[in-house]
């Protein structure tokens, strides 16, 4: 522990460059885990937050596109309905689409919507914070983060190339986006007519009606649905929510991407660390040798030099995450889909400080055990 301190007071400008080096590593993790916790959210929210355990898809529909693909019938979610490992199902509509918003004001505002089509009365019904829920057929409940473009509850949206018109009646109390878009329920029947391609005086198919995206599942309380033996009754393909989730545009993609980054910064943080303790030791190596002729053993060295690891990575993470953390709420206020998230920085945060001291360990773990009469005969 002496020697630790005594090394880390008098070399401390070195010492204080591989800090700094530490931290700009950790303000760049702090900033890719806000970055990609906002674009999880902001990609697949509006999926996180429904009441759901699974979905059931056309068979034979891709996994990675299939909330554009699928399309499956209301007897199939009967059939879903009727298993006794399901405690609901329900058919479940998703539609993305251009629109133009005109406000009370009289000001027109184009905008993006992610139309989920559900029954007002099923479980998949939204939790409403302000105004009324679904039960209009013209009625649509937003995201909430919707309002930041300038409009509220009694606005009128009309869909392009359709002209049908909807009207906000409520607003839910948090963000719900899906493939950054937000979010807007309406009722099913309503979303297969926007689904058909018909507009307010268009007719539509009768098999418009028996039509939707997929059907959301619930299991039974304390229960696991058997979706293997669900598809096999339904002729259906299923997969979990969390697995449902790659089916957004661009979920895999971009947060295949951004753990790739991670991982590559994971990595050079341990080389970095690990190179610089051995050049380190190597420089002290004549000091060391002395130490291990008075009778210091190897563990003695090595939990000196992992003190000094772990004082660098520690104080150094810590102010790189003061720092990243201080800069990603500046950008919690821009339009960057970016997201502070405790979970994330603290599993981060121990990544970083675990695998920069097993690098510094690899490094000096060969030269403590080197014998100290080698070593003093090489200062000759």
């Amino acid at each position: 522990m002496f020697l630790a301190w005594r090394e880390l007071i008098f070399a401390r400008a070195r010492f204080g460059l591989m800090g700094g080096v530490v931290a700009l590593i950790a303000v760049l993790v702090v900033l890719l885990s806000g970055l990609s916790s906002g674009l999880v959210n902001d990609g697949v929210s509006g999926l996180q937050r429904l009441p759901v355990t699974a979905f059931a898809f056309a068979e034979g529909t891709k996994t990675d596109s299939a909330f554009s693909r699928s399309t499956v019938s209301v007897s199939q979610a009967e059939t879903w309905k009727g298993r006794d490992d399901v405690g609901d199902a329900a058919p479940f509509g998703v539609a993305l689409v251009n629109a133009k918003a005109t406000t009370q004001a009289g000001t027109e505002v184009p905008i993006d919507l992610a139309l989920f089509g559900v029954e007002p009365g099923s479980f998949l019904k939204p939790s409403v914070s302000d105004g009324a829920g679904l039960g209009d057929p013209d009625g649509i409940v937003v995201s909430k983060t919707v309002l930041d473009e300038g409009l509220a509850i009694g606005d009128t949206v009309v869909i392009d190339r359709l002209g049908t018109q909807l009207k906000i009646v409520g607003t839910t109390g948090d963000q719900r986006t899906f493939g950054h878009v937000d979010v807007a329920y309406l009722p099913l029947r309503s979303w297969q007519q926007v689904h058909a391609g018909a507009g307010p005086d268009d007719e539509v198919r009768a098999e418009a009606y028996e039509e939707a995206t997929a059907i959301a599942l619930r299991a039974r309380d304390g229960d696991q649905i058997d979706l293997a033996g669900g598809d096999a009754a339904a002729g259906t393909a299923s997969m979990t929510l969390e697995e449902s989730f790659g089916a957004s545009p661009g979920y895999t993609a971009e947060t295949s991407t951004l753990t790739l980054i991670q991982v590559f910064l994971y990595a050079i943080s341990a080389l970095v660390v690990g190179t610089f303790f051995t050049v380190w030791t190597i420089q002290r190596k004549h000091e060391l040798a002395v130490i291990r002729a008075m009778g210091a053993s190897t563990g003695y060295l090595m939990r000196d030099t992992m003190i000094q690891a772990t004082v660098i990575l520690t104080v150094s993470t810590a102010v790189g995450f003061l720092i990243g953390v201080g800069g990603g709420a500046m950008l919690t206020t821009t339009p960057m889909p970016f997201d502070l998230e405790a979970g994330p920085l603290v599993l981060a945060a121990l990544l970083l400080v675990g695998l920069g001291l097993a690098g510094a360990a690899a490094a000096v773990g060969r030269i403590v055990r080197v014998d100290p009469l080698v070593a003093l005969g090489g200062q000759r």
